[in-house]
């Protein structure tokens, strides 16, 4: 097995990384949403060239996440519009076209008032990534790694379920993104400056 590489900052992030406790929501993968579920949230596997994705850690509190949130009215209910403006917003991020995974069905409906919801998942390439900024809804300055899909549910702390979605991930991004199936496995930070991806 190849040894993963990357920085003594980045050591010490990690050192730092806190996984929220998983909150169980059953995965359906490639099925569409029920008519008459609302879809509150989408969340995106955002992947580059040399097949990594991003995640975002709070540096705050340690918490990992991939790219998104919750649908607001300019999104029109399109999640994909959704995931667009979430990664601009959160990760500074320029994404081509979401492709729909599936979605984690929330029967408790946290993200929705106490009604069940949908937690739609979605892929696309990560063009660029402009220079560092504070999330505006939030605050949040998040620190933005590139890590392999496999790290990154390790990061996320999703356990069984979220290999099975970052598989589904990794198999659209090959089929669909042409990016490669075995990612690199170096973890690398973007520079603050922001980068493009040719």
């Amino acid at each position: 097995m190849s040894r993963i590489e990357y920085s003594a900052e980045i050591a010490e992030l990690l050192g730092r990384v806190r996984r929220r406790p998983t909150a169980g929501w059953p995965w359906r993968p490639g099925e569409e949403v029920p008519e008459g579920l609302p879809v509150k949230q989408s969340w995106g596997w955002l992947f580059v060239p040399d097949g990594r994705v991003l995640t975002l850690v709070n540096p705050r509190d340690g918490v990992v996440s991939l790219p998104g949130g919750s649908l607001e009215p300019e999104d029109a209910g399109d999640p994909g519009v959704a995931l667009a403006r979430e990664a601009a917003e959160e990760a500074q991020a320029v994404i081509g076209s979401a492709h729909y995974l599936g979605y984690l069905y929330d029967r408790i409906g946290s993200a929705n008032g106490g009604h069940e919801c949908a937690r739609v998942r979605m892929a696309a390439l990560l063009r660029a990534a402009g220079p560092t900024a504070p999330d505006p809804a939030s605050g949040r300055h998040y620190r933005r790694l590139l890590v392999a899909p496999g790290l990154a549910v390790e990061l996320l702390g999703w356990g069984a379920p979220g290999l099975r979605q970052a598989r589904a991930a990794v198999d659209l991004a090959v089929r669909r993104l042409g990016v490669p199936s075995a990612a690199e496995e170096t973890i690398e930070e973007l520079p603050a400056a922001g980068l493009a991806f040719g």
